[in-house]
């Protein structure tokens, strides 16, 4: 009887230990600050931070992520800098040009047109005059950038509202309408990488086929 007891109460104790088992969460860590760093309000007041300041500014040369640095400053030589040197780096596609159009229309056709003509609706509406066409403007790459990046007269700013991909997919789509407006060529759109690779290997496909067609005719 004395046995079943002692049995009985090593079962319950081993059953109780299981149950409270977590397998996400150890029953025992080893310097547990090391596993749960310590949360800290923010903007609060901490002695461990530099004048006890929970916020900081980054540290100096920092850049964010998805952020490309712009080496042309906001001024006038700036401008005439990048619209002397300044080109497009990413390739023509026709995916590039087709998403230049819907950024486009989404935060530039309202004062400037669909076409460029400057006859957007907020021209036609007078809450802007004097809006240009493309047609008479120098448009190049490195201008129509540089205004998206910094804004120029009324016009402000997009670099918060674009990402660098997509501000050079605009400035495709302009240097279209431009080509529209003024009766010059459009840009030459070249295939992805994935695409000519395809291409070509089709086409070596063909030649070997073609080789076998011709090794059986002589053969015959």
């Amino acid at each position: 009887m004395k046995r079943l007891l002692n049995l009985s109460l090593i079962f319950a104790a081993a059953l109780s230990l299981v149950g409270c088992f977590d397998e996400s969460k150890p029953n025992y860590q080893y310097m547990p600050n090391m596993y749960e760093p310590v949360g800290y309000e923010t903007y609060g007041e901490y002695e461990i931070f530099e004048n006890e300041q929970e916020a900081m500014l980054p540290v100096d040369g920092t850049i964010p992520r998805g952020w490309m640095p712009y080496d042309y400053p906001n001024t006038l030589e700036g401008k005439e800098m990048a619209s002397a040197e300044l080109t497009n780096p990413h390739p023509v596609t026709q995916e590039n040009l087709d998403k230049g159009k819907e950024l486009y229309d989404i935060y530039c056709a309202v004062c400037h047109g669909t076409k460029g003509d400057g006859q957007g609706i907020l021209m036609k509406n007078e809450v802007f005059l004097g809006i240009p066409s493309y047609a008479d403007r120098v448009v190049t790459d490195g201008n129509v950038y540089h205004v998206m990046m910094y804004g120029l007269n009324s016009m402000g700013s997009y670099a918060s509202q674009t990402n660098e991909l997509e501000r050079w997919q605009i400035t495709m789509h302009v240097r279209n309408l431009t080509a529209a407006l003024t009766g010059g060529e459009p840009l030459t759109v070249v295939e992805p990488m994935e695409d000519a690779m395809d291409s070509m290997d089709a086409m070596s496909d063909e030649t070997h086929a073609d080789d076998s067609h011709d090794s059986t005719d002589e053969a015959h």
